[in-house]
Parts: structure tokens; C-alpha cells; sequence
């Protein structure tokens, strides 16, 4: 079963998926495999792949994003590796529940960043105030801050598209020094011989030793070299997630905010902070990469903007 397992991953990185996508696809292939004793998918069909969405939405209770992706990863297998498509299935996508995002104002923020320090502070500084999504922030490499023009790249952002968005005034210092200290330790890398950057899938290929270019490397490094997981080269990679994630939980644990924070909340505070102070709703769109502006529009409920001039009846009494 192991060589199937490895065809299915060898046709995730043929379609150029993301690591996570692929782990996750795997995940629950494997998991597929287990649910009906080992038998090949090749050999089950729709019944099977319905008692196990059953059994993950009665047994397991997971989410119904988590159904979704469940899903997913069955359809890519047998259509991609198997080459049969599913049909007559009697199961579909779930619909998600339409949620309002959690926000925080201003001082809320002030007060979250001011219970970290360093490059973790720096870090929430950026996803409140550029608008990022956490892998974007951790992804940024050197390369991607423009100082002249005020502005950082995000290089294939959710979706896979490009964008620019704001690089914050009173952030550049703070930039510039942690940009300081990730060429500092670039420099430590290449006297040990090594330096290269993590690059995605094949890439290596593609620039070879200009990976080892300050310009490529990470502004928040990994205090550890790493193997390429697809190509096999030692290189630094980025901070991971986690790590942010424990020192971000540490930091609203001190702040006493009842709400619920996550890095994505600084995101959502971003969008409804420029909704707040006028900005139009398409430059809002814009700065954080939405195809559909009617995902935009969400924060316009969250602000409470469309209920403008709307007095309660409470009042009136």
C-alpha cells in the first residue's frame, strides 16, 4: 500500500500543491485505507466512501470544513490516481455556517502587543497592520519589503495570486532591524557552508546557488537548518506557525480578553479598522487579495454599517 500512498503523493506534486495540501490529502487517504480494513481504494467504491463521511460526521463529530476536506482528498485520489471519477455519490459538500468574524479594536490590539516582544511582536504588528495572513507573514523574505514605496509583496498568497499591501510607517525600523538580524545569521550560515533558502518544490532547480542570496532568505528565520522536504537539500526555512501560535495564546491570556484571538483576528481587525476610518470597500478588497468582494462585504456587517440611521425601539421610549 505504501507505493500507492507514494503514487498519490507524486501526483499532488506534480499539480504543484502545497506541503500542507498534500499532508492533509494523505492524512486522510491513509485514513480511508485504515477505516476499511486495508482493502485498495481501487476496489471500493461509493458505499465505502459514504459510510466513511458518515463516520467522521456521527463517530468523529469533526467540523464541516473538516467533512469538506475529507472529501476532497477522495475525489483528487480517485481522479487523479485511480482515473475514475466519482459519481452518483450520495453525499455533497457541506454547507458551512455563515459565522461574523471575531474583531478586535484598537486599544485591544495595543494591548495584545504589548504582552510580546521581539520578532513575535513584530510579527502581530504585521497581521494588524498589513493585513496578513499568518503563512504570508511568516513567508515574507527580504526581497518582499519595499521601503521607498511603503509596500510589501505577498507572493502566492491563498489562491495562489500576488498582491501589495501597506507596509505600516512606524514598522520599518523594527523591519529593518530584524531584516539585520536574519542576514546576520544568513552570513553564519554561508561560513558553515551552507545558506540556501527553502524554496517551493523544484525551485532549486530553477535558481540554484541564487538561493543562497540575501535577498531570498527569510526575515523570520527558524533557529534551525532543515532538509527540503521535496528536494532533499539542507536550507532555513521560516518560523513555523506553532511557535507564533504559543506566544500569541501566552500573550491574550495576560491581556484578560474574553474574546477568542487568533493570528487570523488581527487580519479581520485590520479590514474592519479601514471600513471604520472611510476607506472604500474595493481598496479594502484589494489590500487583502479577495477575488469576490462579496467576501469583503462581511466586515461591513461586522461594523454595523449597513444598520447606519437605524435607531432601536428601545430608544425612542
Amino acid at each position: 500500500m505504501s507505493e500507492f500512498i507514494e503514487s498519490v503523493r507524486i501526483e499532488i506534486r506534480t499539480r504543484q500543491y502545497s506541503l500542507q495540501t498534500e499532508k492533509s490529502y494523505l492524512n486522510w487517504i491513509r485514513s480511508f485505507i485504515r477505516f476499511n480494513n486495508f482493502k485498495h481504494p481501487l476496489d471500493l467504491g461509493n458505499l465505502d466512501i459514504e459510510r466513511f463521511l458518515n463516520h467522521l460526521a456521527m463517530n468523529r463529530q469533526v467540523s464541516a470544513a473538516t467533512q469538506n476536506q475529507a472529501l476532497c482528498a477522495l475525489i483528487f485520489m480517485y481522479r487523479h490516481v485511480i482515473k475514475r471519477d466519482i459519481v452518483g455519490l450520495s453525499y455533497s459538500f457541506t454547507k458551512k455556517p455563515r459565522r461574523m468574524p471575531t474583531v478586535l479594536d484598537a486599544d485591544e490590539v495595543s494591548t495584545v502587543v504589548s504582552k510580546m516582544s521581539g520578532k513575535y511582536k513584530l510579527i502581530t504588528a504585521l497581521l494588524y497592520g498589513a493585513g496578513l495572513r499568518i503563512h504570508e507573514a511568516l513567508g515574507l523574505r527580504i526581497k518582499d519589503v519595499d521601503f521607498s514605496n511603503q509596500t510589501i509583496f505577498v507572493f502566492r498568497g491563498k489562491g495562489g495570486k500576488d498582491r501589495y499591501t501597506l507596509l505600516p510607517k512606524k514598522l520599518i525600523e523594527p523591519i529593518r532591524n530584524q531584516i539585520s538580524l536574519s542576514k546576520e545569521m544568513h552570513l553564519r550560515d554561508l561560513s558553515a557552508g551552507y545558506g540556501l533558502t527553502s524554496l517551493p518544490a523544484s525551485l532549486i532547480r530553477k535558481y540554484g546557488n541564487a538561493a543562497k542570496d540575501a535577498a531570498w532568505q527569510y526575515i523570520f528565520t527558524s533557529s534551525t537548518r532543515c532538509v527540503h522536504p521535496h528536494d532533499g537539500y539542507v536550507c532555513r526555512h521560516h518560523l513555523h506557525h506553532s511557535t507564533y501560535r504559543k506566544q500569541l495564546r501566552a500573550a491574550v491570556m495576560k491581556s484578560n480578553i474574553v474574546k477568542r484571538v487568533t493570528a487570523h483576528t488581527f487580519r479581520h481587525s485590520f479590514a474592519t479598522q479601514l471600513l471604520l476610518n472611510g476607506a472604500d470597500i474595493r481598496t479594502v478588497q484589494d489590500l487583502l487579495g479577495h477575488s469576490d468582494v462579496r467576501t469583503t462585504e462581511i466586515y461591513t456587517h461586522v461594523i454595523g454599517s449597513r444598520f447606519c440611521n437605524t435607531t432601536s425601539p428601545a430608544d425612542r421610549i
